[in-house]
């Protein structure tokens, strides 16, 4: 029987998630919590095989939480849960301990699956960040050209080397803050520059 523990802030996704997984032979939900100072006390308290952590938490983060939780060496394997599967918050994720992520739009059975997979010791994670997660590990960055942005990407991009703030390209494009957050996150980690300066470089000079 796996044991598990939910985090999220959310009381209609972890809800629903924990009625999800607890109808399963093989999963027991032995606690929820909605912040990561929760999810660190009930770990050390229940002891679950797996912990599912939101990474958007208030107070400490989930990066954070996890961070916690493999230090106190718990044996407890823990998956993120996000909303976008190359946010730079996965990597930050996997870096503090996390066995890998599932998204928060997978059905039960991916979930559940994900769930069984670190319960084993296994990892989980999508191609796209399998790929960044190996050039990590082997100190090799994959070469990645402007051209391989996809066409939002460089229209967020472009708008960057105009000078245009976030909510400047959020308007213009209509899309939500939150998503431009994501793309230019996005951007900056294929174009390996640090920070929007070098990337509207970048979008000016069209290297």
């Amino acid at each position: 029987m796996i044991r598990l523990v939910i985090v999220d802030d959310h009381p209609v996704f972890r809800d629903g998630l924990s009625a999800s997984l607890s109808r399963l032979s093989d999963v027991e939900v032995v606690g929820v919590a909605a912040t990561g100072e929760e999810a660190v006390e009930l770990a050390a308290e229940r002891r679950p095989d797996v912990v599912l952590m939101d990474l958007n938490l208030p107070g400490i983060s989930g990066v954070e939480a996890i961070r916690r939780l493999v230090a106190a060496e718990l044996a407890t394997a823990v998956l993120a849960v996000t909303m976008v599967d190359d946010d730079d918050t996965v990597l930050a994720a996997l870096r503090a301990g996390a066995r890998g992520y599932v998204l928060k739009g997978s059905t039960g059975e991916e979930i559940a699956a994900a769930t069984r997979t670190a319960a084993a010791g296994g990892a989980v994670f999508g191609p796209g960040v399998a790929a960044r997660v190996l050039a990590m590990t082997t100190g090799k960055r994959p070469i990645v050209r402007e051209d391989d942005l996809t066409d939002r990407e460089r229209d967020v991009l472009a708008m960057i080397g105009e000078g245009a703030n976030n909510a400047q390209i959020a308007r213009t494009l209509g899309l939500s803050l939150k998503t431009v957050q994501n793309y230019v996150s996005r951007i900056l980690d294929k174009l390996h520059v640090s920070d929007r300066t070098q990337a509207a470089l970048r979008a000016r000079d069209g290297r």
